[in-house]
């Protein structure tokens, strides 16, 4: 079956990302540098300068993978919980923890379902999340519900360029590099072609953007990366 087809409903996707990312989890790092070009925590800090947080803020990073954001807005003094649906990811953030236990903790859970009161943090981040949800409406909708008033949600993810051509280009080269990749890793080709497969059912940046407007976030700004290919989202409740 076509990896498209695999991915095709939420229950398919849900399931195929909970297995895809417990397979890469201990490549994860190594990829996302790859990938990047050595860029992601380039990227990842301008995501921590808009947030701007302060320790006497609570902030939760959402897919977190291995905690890089976490543990990004905990140096910066806020009070962190970082949240995956892959165990073996979580198992690898709470490694890298130390000493940090009072400020940094991490849980396994679910975008769409998230197991924290209403109005819990000043700051909710996401790291490659949005893309790989299940149902991208109620993962927004959570986040929205967990933020206090005026707190913030920003979101780091490659893009779905408009672009026919850029568009092309850009799936091409992350299909054969996916596919390399997951040749040299993983003996599978297929593991990482996962990545253009999902940014073609991707609804956009600016559709992202629309969509938190419509779910109830103000002050709504998307920033392009990378020329386009990637964007950072930036909403208010």
């Amino acid at each position: 079956m076509p990896l498209r087809d695999v991915i095709a409903t939420p229950e398919r996707k849900r399931r195929y990302v909970r297995k895809l990312f417990a397979t890469i989890a201990d490549r994860y790092d190594l990829i996302t540098v790859v990938l990047s070009y050595g860029r992601d925590r380039r990227w990842k800090r301008r995501v921590i300068d808009l947030a701007a947080p302060s320790p006497d803020m609570r902030a939760a990073d959402l897919a977190t993978g291995t905690g890089d954001l976490a543990f990004a807005l905990a140096a910066r003094g806020a009070r962190v919980v970082g949240l995956d649906i892959t165990p073996r990811m979580i198992e690898l953030a709470r490694e890298k923890v130390g000493g940090r236990r009072a400020v940094l903790r991490f849980l396994v859970g679910d975008m769409v379902a998230l197991p924290f009161t209403s109005g819990s943090f000043d700051i909710v981040t996401t790291g490659y999340g949005l893309r790989n949800v299940a149902d991208l409406t109620a993962a927004i909708d959570e986040i929205l519900r967990v933020l206090k008033p005026g707190g913030q949600a920003l979101s780091l993810d490659f893009n779905r360029p408009s672009n026919r051509a850029v568009r092309a280009a850009y799936l091409v080269y992350l299909t054969m590099v996916g596919g390399t990749l997951g040749w040299i890793l993983h003996r599978d080709p297929d593991t990482y072609r996962y990545i253009p497969v999902s940014i073609r059912n991707y609804p956009g940046a600016e559709s992202v953007a629309q969509l938190m407007e419509t779910r109830g976030f103000a002050r709504v700004r998307c920033y392009r990366v990378l020329g386009g290919l990637l964007a950072i989202h930036h909403g208010f409740k």
